[in-house]
């Protein structure tokens, strides 16, 4: 059986509240990356605060890890101890710099919309 396509979160949106080993697909720019511990933090902006997501890259290596470019990530929610928020485990770890970000922001918006009209 195939895994679940990924909830679009926000990354701001990432917090305890997300149950672990749920599906979840966000982005991010990548600030730094770690290839030892197999981790990457992705960044965004939302009002004036920074949001940081955890990364953990280790079933998406060999890559070029290209500091200051936009990614997303599809992957799955775990915890660790060190940390509250939820660390993604990524199933896929892509490149997309160059992307709208306040057009795919919106795109997410529309679908959230969409899904919520369908359950109705």
């Amino acid at each position: 059986m195939l895994p679940s396509a990924g909830v679009y979160y926000f990354p701001w949106e990432i917090n305890s509240s997300i149950p672990e080993g749920e599906a979840l697909r966000t982005f991010g720019r990548l600030c730094c990356y770690d290839l030892a511990r197999s981790e990457a933090i992705l960044t965004a902006q939302h009002s004036s605060a920074q949001y940081q997501v955890c990364v953990d890259t280790k079933f998406v290596e060999p890559f070029q890890a290209q500091l200051g470019s936009f990614y997303i990530v599809l992957g799955d929610a775990e915890y660790r101890e060190e940390t509250s928020c939820p660390v993604v485990k990524a199933r896929i770890f892509t490149c997309v710099e160059g992307m709208n970000v306040p057009l795919l922001e919106q795109a997410i918006q529309e679908q959230r919309k969409y899904f919520k009209e369908r359950q109705e």
